[in-house]
């Protein structure tokens, strides 16, 4: 495909002067599509990999069809999460910045809506917002649908997995039929197909992004094997040597969210939570802490992952590996944006390797295995990192040292040591306390050798069975010559019990407990000789044969006797 510079396209020079301001030169190859398709009023279907530049890809057409003449709602874009909501709408305002009378708004839950109606009741012509709150407008009759001339689904996938179809389909009921709809996805299972035959036109045009876009191969992607116990120390050392400035850790669940994050504050890193259960305020502060740089970790879950929209996030890590592989596309697509290129970390524990190999084989990529940094790798990163801030100090002309210079020479003169030896206390005591290595895990390796342990212990008669042979792998006694059972009894089993259990009841001659003698067997336990199954000779029979009958506790006398 070719490239497309946004200085070429047919697009308003207002936009290109803001697209110009934003640092975009060429489109993205869903924007080079998409772009020019909208623009024509046509209904669109685009699947492309998240962080992509989605959001261009509808929000400049928008504002191209958008007429600033007219005061009323003229397109209406749907996302999943609060935080994407508002990040789509400023993403917007950035592109429509040279573009005087266009009002974009952001709704959604959380906020008080009394505001939100204040704002409506101006000349809004671009509305982005959650379902539920746009649902909840429409019902106050605060958001009029009349002049609707396109409505956009963004992360359509997304918006169905968190159960908001009834809420989509019941807003696209309420559009003028002659609308515009466009609908973009990273992922087009039945649920959203479904949906574009009821409400897209028959020609609506299907932009699907090659597979080897879909892969994000700017983001070098790496896995650990570790043990349960040591995840935290694992993530802490990979934060330590590779030290990258803006990072997310995605976690599966809120409470590991929480836990993850008063582990490593207490460890010094700044790091904060993102999930479903903070408040508009709380999410809204961390976000902005997020972005201004004083909130370096952002642990969040996948919820809360498409509502991440920050441009330099040089580090992904999988705390835990999602469980639908559709979730590591989208949380791996939070570095390696707008061209530049980032690491994705995949913690994996025992089994969860198989997993890996299923994220490898779906995704059509390849995730290089790595090792835990050990303690001498940490030394030498702390090292390095403290040496390099000390010596731009040094170089700080700003920065007076005579002082110390001459507290530190009127202590050395008082003490039997050298600058070199106060130097490297200094540096000890500033790379902190010497941690041991991680033990290196390898599931299929473990399992290779536990599986050699078990074969030789059968061999020397130490398994749990005895020795290998008797009963092929699993070894379950010594075999006589002769004797095909595998038991030293000769093949009957006995019962604690009633002494008697399972096969061996009839003999190959037919006498009973396959004795040759035809003696009836007695139980040592009971009086009557009987067991939990009594035998009974069978009437009108000729034969001697025996048989029995298994009975509830209710079918028998005091005395232990059946009853008839």
């Amino acid at each position: 495909m070719e490239e497309l510079r946004y200085e070429d396209a047919a697009l308003d020079d207002r936009i290109k002067r803001a697209v110009a301001e934003l640092g975009f030169e060429v489109m993205t190859p869903i924007q080079t599509q998409a772009i020019p398709t909208m623009i024509t009023g046509a209904d669109v279907i685009g699947q492309a990999q998240t962080g992509t530049g989605k959001t261009a890809a509808f929000g400049i057409p928008l504002l191209m069809r958008v007429d600033p003449e007219i005061d009323s709602l003229q397109a209406l874009v749907l996302c999943p999460t609060r935080e994407l909501a508002i990040q789509a709408a400023e993403e917007i305002r950035k592109y429509a910045k040279y573009m005087s009378g266009i009002r974009v708004l952001p709704i959604y839950g959380g906020q008080d809506i009394v505001k939100q109606i204040r704002s409506l009741k101006g000349s809004v012509q671009i509305v982005v917002g959650t379902p539920g709150r746009v649902m909840d407008h429409m019902r106050r009759h605060t958001l009029k649908m009349d002049s609707l001339r396109t409505i956009v689904l963004d992360e359509a996938d997304e918006m169905l997995d968190m159960g908001f179809r009834e809420d989509i389909e019941t807003v696209l009921a309420s559009c003028p039929e002659d609308r515009q709809t466009a609908l973009f996805s990273a992922t087009m299972p039945k649920a959203i197909l479904d949906i574009t035959k009821q409400y897209q036109k028959p020609d609506a045009v299907y932009l699907k992004m090659p597979a080897k876009e879909l892969t994000v191969p700017a983001i070098r992607q790496y896995y650990y094997e570790v043990s349960k116990k040591n995840k935290t120390e694992a993530v802490a050392r990979l934060l330590d040597y590779y030290n990258p400035k803006r990072c997310t850790i995605f976690v599966n669940t809120k409470r590991m969210a929480d836990e993850l994050t008063e582990d490593l504050v207490g460890r010094g890193y700044f790091a904060a939570a993102l999930h479903g259960d903070l408040s508009q305020i709380q999410r809204d502060h961390v976000m902005q802490g997020f972005r201004n740089g004083s909130v370096e970790i952002l642990i969040a879950t996948d919820v809360a992952a498409r509502g991440i929209d920050v441009s330099d996030v040089e580090a992904v890590f999988n705390y835990d590996i999602p469980q639908d592989i559709e979730y590591y596309v989208h949380r791996i697509g939070r570095t390696g944006r707008a061209g530049r290129t980032g690491r994705a970390f995949t913690l994996v524990v025992g089994r969860e390797i198989y997993k890996i190999r299923d994220i490898e084989r779906v995704c059509k990529t390849k995730m290089k295995p790595r090792t835990i940094p050990t303690s001498s790798d940490i030394k030498a990163t702390k090292s390095d990192k403290i040496l390099t801030r000390m010596l731009e100090i040094v170089k700080d002309e700003e920065k007076d040292l005579g002082e110390m210079i001459r507290i530190i020479s009127e202590k050395l003169e008082d003490e039997d040591m050298t600058a070199m030896d106060l130097a490297a206390a200094f540096l000890k005591d500033a790379m902190g306390e010497e941690l041991p290595d991680i033990p290196t895990e390898n599931y299929f390796e473990e399992r290779k050798r536990k599986r050699g342990e078990r074969r030789r212990d059968g061999e020397n008669g130490k398994g749990k069975f005895g020795k290998l042979g008797s009963f092929g792998r699993f070894g379950r006694g010594d075999r006589k010559d002769g004797d095909r059972s595998g038991r030293r009894d000769g093949g009957h089993r006995r019962d604690d019990r009633d002494g008697r259990r399972g096969r061996g009841f009839f003999g190959k001659d037919g006498h009973k407990d396959g004795r040759k003698d035809g003696k009836d067997f007695k139980d040592n336990g009971r009086k009557d000789g009987g067991s939990k199954f009594f035998e009974r000779r069978r009437p009108k029979d000729d034969g001697d044969r025996p048989f029995r009958k298994k009975v509830r506790s209710k079918d028998i006398r005091n005395d232990g006797s059946l009853k008839d």
